[in-house]
């Protein structure tokens, strides 16, 4: 369902995205507070934002996305403690995400659905990183975001069906490795959390594009991971590679698996239900 596209006009365009941009930056600032309140496993509704040096409550200046961090010089307005640029770099980063899902998908319900889905993503990754735990609460947010959009989407039952299907492979194929790498290593190799994420992948991404994340995110996860792992046995977190390889197959899922499939000699049309 489209109601009409950025592209119609320059100022369209200019227009939708200043506001893509500002809801990015408000919805980074509050996942980056929900995710340091769940990784503590707190409420994350419920509360003032307060500092977390001299833990005085914070108000309106305090408060605006990119630009109270730039004013205050990352320091507190009332210990004059530094603030993490976390902040900052997690406002900046999903104002472009949010910015990016706009141009990729237009003014669809396709654009709301997956930027629900990145929203859920970046959370994860934020609590992953802190505390090597996946909240169930994104995961259910955003396989709930795929079921209620569905019927918006006009797609057949086949594609629905492949896709259900292709959840459940992926996370018991990933499930299925997990407990014999378990017995193996004689330690957890894979988290839980990082089994049912793949599953939610699976309900988004569809069969091929589900594999070719799966693929890069172990890339990216062993590549960045695997220098700091010497000599130190703990599990690194896997859930925000797992999220970085999603977005990626997200935004250019079609064409990366259209350039593997020419590889192979297949038609991007004709393999068109496989990648989708």
């Amino acid at each position: 369902m489209k109601f009409t596209s950025v592209y119609d006009s320059t100022a369209i365009l200019i227009f939708c995205c200043v506001i893509a941009a500002m809801l990015g930056a408000v919805m980074g600032s509050f996942l980056n507070c929900a995710a340091g309140r769940l990784a503590k496993d707190q409420p994350f509704i419920k509360g003032h934002s307060h500092c977390p040096a001299c833990g005085h409550d914070l108000g309106v200046p305090d408060l605006v996305p990119v630009f109270s961090w730039l004013f205050l010089r990352g320091k507190c307005r009332h210990c004059g403690a530094k603030i993490s640029p976390r902040y900052l770099i997690t406002e900046l980063l999903f104002a472009a995400l949010t910015v990016g899902c706009l141009l990729r998908f237009d003014l669809t319900v396709l654009c709301l659905r997956n930027w629900v889905f990145i929203c859920c993503l970046f959370c994860l990754s934020l609590v992953d990183f802190e505390s090597k735990i996946i909240p169930n609460g994104t995961l259910l947010i955003a396989a709930g975001a795929w079921v209620l959009a569905e019927p918006f989407l006009f797609e057949s039952w086949t594609k629905t069906l492949a896709h259900v299907g292709t959840a459940v492979a992926i996370s018991g194929g990933m499930l299925l490795i997990s407990m014999v790498m378990d017995k193996v290593l004689k330690r957890e190799s894979l988290g839980g959390g990082d089994v049912k994420l793949f599953a939610v992948v699976g309900l988004y991404l569809g069969l091929l594009p589900s594999l070719f994340a799966l693929f890069l995110s172990c890339v990216l996860g062993l590549a960045v991971n695997l220098p700091r792992q010497r000599g130190n046995s703990e599990p690194f977190p896997f859930g925000p590679w797992i999220a970085l390889a999603t977005v990626i197959m997200l935004f250019c899922g079609e064409a990366l698996v259209g350039w593997y499939l020419g590889l192979m000699g297949m038609n991007l049309a004709e393999a068109s239900d496989i990648i989708k």
